[in-house]
C-alpha cells in the first residue's frame, strides 16, 4: 500500500506558544490590543477616503486599496490566534488551514506589489508635479491594482496546484496559524519544486519592488534637493515620510523571513518574525499614515466633526 494522501489528514494542530503558557496569557492581551487598533484604524481610513471628496486622489485611492488588503490580512488569522490563546493544543481544520495559508500568500504577494505602485505615484507628486493628473490617470491607477491583484493570485493559484500530496499522518505545526513554509515541512511527499517556486517568488516579489521604491527614492531626493525653499522641502518630504516607513517595517521583516536559509524545522524565532509583517504591520500602517498626515486628519473632523454638532 501506497502512503495515504491528504485525506487521512482533517485537522492539524498549532503548537503556537502553548510550551510557554505565561507568555501566552500576555501574548493574548497585547494581540487583542493590536487586532482592535487595526480593525479601527484601518476601517477608519477606508471610510475617511470614501467619504471624503477631498481624499479622492491616487495616493488616497492607493491607501484606501492598502487599508483594505490589511484588514484582509488582519481578519485571516488574527481572530484565531486569539481564540487558540485559550487552548493548550488547538487544531485546525485541514482546509481551513488550507484558505488561511492562500488568502495569506495573497495578500502579502499584493502589499508587495502595491508599496512599489505607491512608491511610483509618490515619485510623480514630487519629480512631476505638474503633469501628476495626467500620468497618475483614474485608468492607469486602476489598471495598477489590476496588475497587482492579478500577479498575486496567479501566485497563489501555481502555490495551490503545487501542494503536496502526502502528509504521512503528521499534523503537528510548529507555530501560531498555517503559514507556508511550516506546511510544506509536514510534507512526506515531494516538495522540492513546491520548494524551489517558494523561494524563486520570494525573490522576484521582494527584491524586484523593493529595489524599484530605493531606486525612486533615491530620485526623489535628488528631486527635493533641487528645491530652493524650506517649506518646499519639508512638504515634499512629508508626503512621503509615512510610506518609507511602513515599506521599512513590512519588507524589513519579511525579507528577514523569506530570503534566509531555509531549516527543517520552525522556531520561536520565525514565529515572532511572521507575526510582525502579518499582524503588527497592518497595525502600523493606519496609525503612522494617520499620525503624520494632515489631510487624513482635516478629514476625520469634517466627516464626524459634522456629524457630531448635527
Amino acid at each position: 500500500m501506497g502512503p495515504p494522501n491528504d485525506t487521512t489528514v482533517t485537522e492539524f494542530i498549532l503548537i503556537g506558544l502553548s510550551e510557554h503558557p505565561t507568555a501566552q496569557s500576555v501574548f493574548f492581551w497585547f494581540l487583542l490590543v493590536i487586532y482592535l487598533i487595526s480593525l479601527l484604524g484601518n476601517g477608519l481610513i477606508i471610510i475617511l477616503i470614501i467619504a471624503d471628496s477631498h481624499l479622492h486622489s491616487p495616493m488616497y485611492f492607493f491607501l484606501c486599496i492598502l487599508s483594505s488588503v490589511d484588514l484582509i490580512l488582519s481578519n485571516n488569522v488574527l481572530p484565531e490566534i486569539l481564540v487558540n490563546c485559550f487552548f493548550y493544543r488547538p487544531t485546525i481544520s485541514f482546509y481551513r488551514c488550507l484558505v488561511q495559508m492562500y488568502v495569506g500568500v495573497s495578500v502579502i504577494g499584493m502589499e508587495c506589489l502595491l508599496l512599489a505602485v505607491m512608491a511610483y505615484d509618490r515619485f510623480a507628486a514630487v519629480c512631476r508635479p505638474l503633469h501628476y493628473m495626467q500620468i497618475m490617470s483614474w485608468r492607469f491607477c486602476t489598471s495598477l491594482v489590476s496588475v497587482c491583484v492579478f500577479f498575486a493570485a496567479l501566485n497563489t493559484l501555481i502555490h495551490v496546484l503545487l501542494r503536496p500530496t502526502d502528509f504521512c499522518g503528521r499534523n503537528v505545526i510548529n507555530h501560531v496559524g498555517c503559514e507556508l513554509q511550516s506546511f510544506l515541512k509536514l510534507a512526506c511527499s515531494d516538495t522540492h519544486v513546491a520548494e524551489l517556486f517558494m523561494q524563486l517568488v520570494s525573490y522576484l516579489l521582494l527584491i524586484p519592488p523593493f529595489g524599484f521604491i530605493v531606486a525612486t527614492y533615491a530620485r526623489i531626493v535628488f528631486a527635493v534637493l533641487r528645491i530652493r525653499s524650506t517649506e518646499g522641502r519639508k512638504k515634499a518630504f512629508s508626503t512621503c515620510g509615512s510610506h518609507i516607513t511602513v515599506v521599512s517595517v513590512f519588507y524589513g521583516t519579511i525579507m528577514i523571513m523569506y530570503l534566509k536559509p531555509q531549516t527543517k524545522h520552525a522556531s520561536d524565532h520565525d514565529k515572532v518574525i511572521s507575526l510582525m509583517y502579518g499582524v503588527l504591520t497592518p497595525t502600523l500602517n493606519p496609525l503612522i499614515y494617520s499620525l503624520r498626515n494632515r489631510d487624513v486628519k482635516g478629514a476625520f473632523w469634517r466627516v464626524f466633526g459634522r456629524k457630531m454638532s448635527e
